[in-house]
């Protein structure tokens, strides 16, 4: 009963609060002005992505509007920005081709299910644990996914029918050398340039819709034969539920699934970002799955794509001087209002301007430093980041993260298996007696086991522990052991069994409370016990060894202390 109180207690944690209404008074000017600075950049990306997703310029628009709108409302950063982004783009392609765009919008109102419903379980601190060698090869491969799927657009063929970049990417290529027309590639072209060099001289000024106004302007005046984004809504459709099918929802799981994965992912990166690149900001990961959760469950009703944070666009808003999600909530109504004023005119723009956005996009994703860093860091760290590109570009972005994280796991587990020790250690450093250290060096051994004793270190430690020179006594010195599971403990015995069979008396001192009901398990602790052989401290282990080999007459009478 306890669980389900706590449980509603956390979900009412979830919604805004009066401290959110706070701070949207504290400085509206700067909220305002930074939210429409916001969305001059976001038009352009959110008619790209949505026309990249394949249900065109209006469902990335309405995405924008919509998720862009509820995130910043419930959402756990002050200062995100939410709407269609190219990672979701690289999830949602393949949909479209397998169950068309009624399956996209499924799959988005499913996984806002599933993020409301990892919110409220408090899921969100669990994303922390991604490492960064994932986070970039992640971001690497969905570069190169964008990259290679706008080639078809910016070279003005029509793009292909199938899943996989590369092919598409490849026919688009063959196709513009049977009949090549340059028209395209130039407004293509020109406009990444614009934006790339254009970033680097004036990071401020909005190129992108700069770029995209210059190529549609040429277009125009140039009656260029190019293919154009065509008529957008001038309002938002009705919510309408009408796309759901409950037939095809146990099909499109797994996709569901997949979205709701890389949303929160993406999301909560974001959120970090942001948390990084202000003083005194700390974002709610719980609430921010809580917001995103709702976002797709709204984007979808209004013919929205699903949806998640945008990094790019939540650094512009940073930089813009956001301080409240007041400038998120602008930039929403200002793309709303500007879909009311100006959508005949946004339907003229060429779709390669569109592809030269994204082109310039997926290149701006890649920080060519960082991976330098990383490849630099580690062989280990550069061979989970190549595995996460390659598997991105090659597979589906929820299993290159899958399998990024089981590499990194693994090789952090050799890591810390080798990290661990099994140190031969001087018995009585005190003693002075020359004749007693020698005998007793010759007889007893004292070993310490220093780190994890788990799965991927245990057999070794069986080895080394059992290959042991003709020693009477061994000595296990286990205050330093760090942690110990299932597999440590039954080779821990195994090992103390065979030096037993040997003739070998082992002695055990320093076990610490939280690992002895693990080493209870395995029954090594209770013959300990009832043979008098664990004790607290180590020279209490040293001294009843010295009376084992008093007994045996190892040791002479004379030297009994």
């Amino acid at each position: 009963m306890s669980t389900v109180a706590d449980l509603a207690r956390h979900a009412a944690r979830l919604l805004p609060g009066r401290a959110d209404l706070a701070a949207l008074r504290r400085q509206p000017g700067r909220d305002l002005l930074a939210g429409l600075t916001v969305a001059v950049v976001a038009l352009p990306l959110a008619l790209g992505f949505g026309v990249a997703s394949g249900l065109g310029a209006a469902a990335g628009l309405a995405t924008a509007i919509v998720a862009g709108a509820v995130a910043a409302a419930f959402g756990g950063s002050n200062l995100q920005v939410s709407g269609p982004t190219g990672a979701m783009t690289v999830v949602l392609v393949p949909i479209v081709h397998q169950h068309g765009p009624g399956g996209v919008l499924t799959v988005g109102l499913l996984a806002g299910v599933i993020l409301v419903a990892l919110a409220v379980l408090r899921a969100g601190r669990y994303m922390r644990y991604v490492p960064a060698p994932v986070i970039e090869g992640f971001t690497l491969g969905i570069a190169a996914v964008i990259f290679l799927q706008q080639v078809p657009a910016a070279l003005g063929v029509p793009t292909g029918s199938g899943e996989k970049v590369l092919g598409l990417a490849w026919q688009g290529v063959r196709d513009f050398a049977g009949r090549p027309d340059w028209t395209a590639v130039a407004l293509a072209v020109g406009v990444a340039v614009v934006m790339l060099v254009g970033a680097r001289w004036r990071p401020t000024i909005p190129f992108s819709l700069v770029a995209v106004a210059l190529a549609t302007i040429v277009a125009a005046v140039a009656a260029l034969d190019v293919t154009r984004i065509g008529a957008l809504p001038a309002t938002l459709p009705r919510p309408s539920l009408g796309f759901l099918d409950p037939a095809a929802v146990p099909a499109l799981l797994g996709a569901a699934v997949a979205v709701a994965a890389l949303a929160a992912l993406e999301s909560l990166l974001s959120a970090a970002v942001a948390d990084g690149m202000t003083v005194g900001q700390r974002h709610d990961p719980d609430r921010e799955l809580f917001g995103q959760g709702l976002a797709n469950l709204a984007a979808p009703l209004f013919g929205g794509v699903p949806a998640t944070a945008a990094i790019a666009r939540t650094a512009v808003n940073v930089r813009s001087g956001a301080a409240s999600r007041l400038a998120a909530f602008t930039h929403a109504i200002a793309l709303a209002l500007l879909m009311l004023v100006a959508a005949p005119l946004v339907g003229q723009i060429p779709l390669a301007a569109l592809a030269g956005v994204l082109l310039a996009t997926a290149v701006r994703m890649v920080e060519v430093s960082a991976l330098l860093a990383l490849a630099r860091a580690s062989r280990s760290d550069a061979l989970v980041m190549a595995l996460t590109a390659a598997a991105t570009l090659l597979l589906d972005l929820v299993t290159a993260v899958i399998i990024g994280l089981v590499v990194a796991g693994a090789l952090a587990l050799r890591k810390i298996a080798l990290a661990a020790r099994l140190e031969e250690l001087p018995l009585d450093p005190a003693d002075h007696h020359a004749e007693e250290h020698e005998l007793l060096s010759q007889h007893i051994v004292a070993y310490r086991i220093d780190g994890p004793l788990f799965f991927a270190a245990a057999h070794r430690f069986l080895l080394e522990l059992t290959e042991v020179a003709e020693v009477r006594v061994v000595i296990l010195r286990l205050s330093r052991l760090s942690t110990v599971d299932a597999t440590g403990a039954i080779v821990l015995r195994d090992a103390v069994d065979r030096l037993v069979h040997r003739g070998i008396v082992v002695y055990a001192s320093g076990l610490r409370a939280e690992h002895a009901r693990v080493l209870d398990a395995g029954g090594l602790l209770t013959r300990l016990r009832a043979e008098g052989r664990l004790f607290d401290t180590t020279p209490e282990a040293i001294a009843a060894a010295r009376g084992q080999l008093h007994r045996a007459g190892v040791l002479p009478a004379t030297h009994r202390g």
